[in-house]
């Protein structure tokens, strides 16, 4: 009698792990360009730095620019979230104080660092550029969703769908004016979360005026 032959080799990835895998190679991705220039850095570089093959990366993205998507789009979620529970006559730019900062990458966690370095670099890396405009592009909609839910208004109603451009466009002024700005970003990661805080209550304070 022939026993029943199982299923070999590796278990398949969870969905979790798949998500940690991408934010690795982001990471890395990111370093590279920091350090040589977006020109000068290959896949294999990219999966070299984390233990990969260039072919596991370009099964995560298609191009190594996208690679740094993750970093760019880890906040969408948690700013919807924040945008559903905002209290009716409490300022816009004091609700968002601790949550934006750490959904941008500024706070004092593994990627605060190198996610200002790559907000600079895209103002002279076009790939890069698109990957960040195609990252608010596609977060606006979920803002407007989030502000309908919170106006108790439909989805497809057109005043939250201005409201959420005008939000979407504060968060990205004020994060690319806090990247830009200065020839060197702040050595202590309180320091420097503290000054894109104040620069994102700045910028909301001014978006919240027609938002109310």
């Amino acid at each position: 009698m022939t026993a029943t032959r199982g299923r070999t080799g590796r278990p398949p990835l969870t969905e979790e792990r798949r998500a940690e895998i991408r934010r690795e190679i982001a990471r890395a991705a990111v370093d590279l360009f920091v350090t040589q220039g977006v020109a000068a850095t290959t896949g294999e570089q990219i999966g070299q730095a984390v233990g990969v093959s260039a072919r596991t990366v370009w099964r995560y993205f298609p191009s190594k620019e996208s690679c740094v998507r993750p970093l760019f789009s880890a906040g969408i979620d948690v700013i919807a979230a924040c945008l559903r529970a905002w209290v009716p006559g409490r300022p816009l730019e004091r609700l968002f104080d601790e949550q934006l900062t750490k959904a941008h990458g500024f706070a004092d966690g593994p990627d605060g660092a190198t996610v200002r370095a790559l907000v600079r670099l895209t103002r002279t890396e076009p790939g890069l550029r698109a990957v960040w405009l195609q990252t608010y592009d596609e977060a606006e909609p979920a803002f407007a969703r989030a502000l309908a839910e919170r106006a108790g208004l439909p989805a497809d109603d057109l005043r939250p769908t201005i409201r959420a451009a005008m939000f979407n466009a504060a968060l990205r002024a004020a994060v690319e004016h806090y990247a830009w700005r200065g020839a060197d970003p702040p050595a202590d990661p309180a320091t420097a979360a503290a000054e894109l805080g104040a620069t994102l209550r700045s910028a909301l304070a001014v978006a919240a005026e027609g938002l109310r």
